[in-house]
This record gives C-alpha cells, structure tokens and sequence, in this order.
C-alpha cells in the first residue's frame, strides 16, 4: 500500500486536500484525524507537519509526500520534487534596513535572519557567499531592529510588513515556491506512485484548461482550428446542414473570453464552455 504525507495544517493543508479529492482519493473529514487509509485506492494518506514531510519522505518511511519546495530545500532531505502543484506560491526575497543600497555582495560577512536557514544557507552557497545564518521561528522583521542580525530572508508578498519594519527588499528572489508532490528517486517507477502522479496531473491539467464546442462554417474550419489548436487537434463533427460544422477544443481556462471573441468575429456560434473535471494526457 502506496504510504503518502499530507500537510495537517498551515496554507498548504487545505488545498493539498481538495486536490487529492479531486484526484479520486478519500481524506479525512476530521482535522484530528492523523491518518487515513483509503482501501479503494490501496493508499495510507499522513496527516503530518509540513515541514517534517520532506524528511519523512527523504527517509525512505513514506514512500512520497505533498509539501513546499522551499520545505523540500530547507530540509537537504533525500527527497527529489517530481510535480509542481501550482498552488500554496511565496516568494522569498531579502531585505535589509532602508537608506542604503544594498547588492548582493554586501551580504558577506552579515548576520542574516531567517526561518529557512537551510535555503539560505544553500542560496548563499550556490553564489560563493559566507554569512551568518541566525534561524528564527516567527517575527523574522523584527530581527534588525532588535540587534540579532543586519538583514532579513523570508517570505515576501506584499513588502507592507517589510516597510513597516523599516526594510526594503533588495537583490533577485532566492525562491519562487509553491506545493510540490515529492519522492525518492528509487520510488518514481512505482506502480502506485504512477497512478498518484496522473492522477494529479490530470487534476492540475483540468483546473488549468476548458472544453470549448462551437459551430462554425465549413469555409471559415481552418480560420477557427486556428483559433483552437488544441492540444494535439481540435475535433472536427459534420452537422446536418453540410454547410457548417462543428468544433471541440480544449482552451487554457484563462484565454476563454479572448478565443470566445475571436471565433464570434469570424463567425463561428452556438458557442459553449464546459468545465473539465479531470482528464489523462
């Protein structure tokens, strides 16, 4: 039985639920609930701390897991990201005291607060940086004003909290994150992790795109198939009136109002969007 960490709590949690739903797999119903096996589908789903799954995972005690990319790093588990969610996005930036402008290479020799040493850390080296990694827990902006260290690494999304701190942001991002399904390299051919795998990428697939069916005229198919490529082709139907015929096409859900005008203006009517639940591809 296919064994798989779920996040319990925090941003990530309530999503990474919906998706796995959606993807056909039962979850738990009561947030206590620390695990759920799912007999139907031969899967035990874990409902554990976010920031352990990597390890867990890593460790080999599960055999994949859902959690952030920044998680995955910060963690050096042994553990590879096999699918982005596209869910659960932060950025991490530094950010340093106003008034003056700060690059990159100032950053040897500081003291930099963050609750992700290990990405840091790992960032830091990736430029031939050395500084001081000060781990922190919470209330990271803080962190300069009370002398712990000269500048920040945290998450990032507005910059409102950072100003109001008296920090600005400064240097390219360290990480654009987001959800990510994980394993260990040994476990990608398994059989089960396959069929978690599609099944997740047909549910991203499925939030990413529409069904679009229309009417057009025969004279104007080409114009329309244009228009509406698909992924491989769109679907051609003779209607009774020989004269017209009708198209299907998956479209990316948002270029729909755009494709919609476009194929009006050449003619095409009777034009209908349909949500795709799942798919495989």
């Amino acid at each position: 039985m296919l064994r798989v960490a779920v996040p319990n709590k925090g941003s990530l949690a309530e999503d990474s639920i919906a998706v796995l739903r959606e993807a056909g797999y039962k979850q738990r119903t009561d947030s206590r609930d620390l695990v759920l096996v799912d007999t139907e589908n031969q899967v035990e789903f874990y409902y554990l701390r976010p920031r352990d799954i990597a390890l867990y995972v890593g460790s080999g005690e599960l055999e994949a897991g859902i959690t952030g990319r920044d998680l995955l790093i910060d963690s050096a588990a042994k553990a590879e990201e096999i699918l982005s969610l596209g869910y659960g996005g932060s950025t991490f930036r530094f950010a340093a005291p106003n008034g003056k402008s700060w690059k990159v290479s100032d950053i040897a020799g500081k003291r930099v607060a963050s609750a992700y040493p290990g990405l840091v850390n790992a960032h830091l080296d990736s430029l031939g940086i050395k500084s001081t990694v000060v781990r922190l827990d919470g209330a990271v902006e803080s962190s300069v004003r009370l002398g712990v260290a000269d500048l920040i690494a945290d998450v990032v999304s507005t910059g409102n909290t950072l100003r109001q701190a008296g920090l600005e942001i400064f240097a390219d991002p360290i990480l654009i994150s987001e959800a990510i399904l994980i394993s260990r390299a040994n476990e990608k051919q398994n059989p089960s992790l396959q069929i978690l795998l599609r099944r997740l990428q047909g549910v991203i697939t499925a939030r990413q795109y529409v069904l679009l069916d229309y009417d057009v005229p025969r004279t104007k198919s080409d114009a329309a198939c244009a228009i509406t490529p698909g992924l491989e082709s769109p679907t051609i139907s003779p209607l009774q009136n020989p004269d017209w015929v009708a198209v299907r096409a998956m479209v990316l859900r948002k270029e729909t109002n755009r494709v919609m005008d476009e194929l009006w203006e050449i003619g095409a009517r009777g034009i209908l969007v349909t949500d795709i639940h799942a798919c495989r591809l």
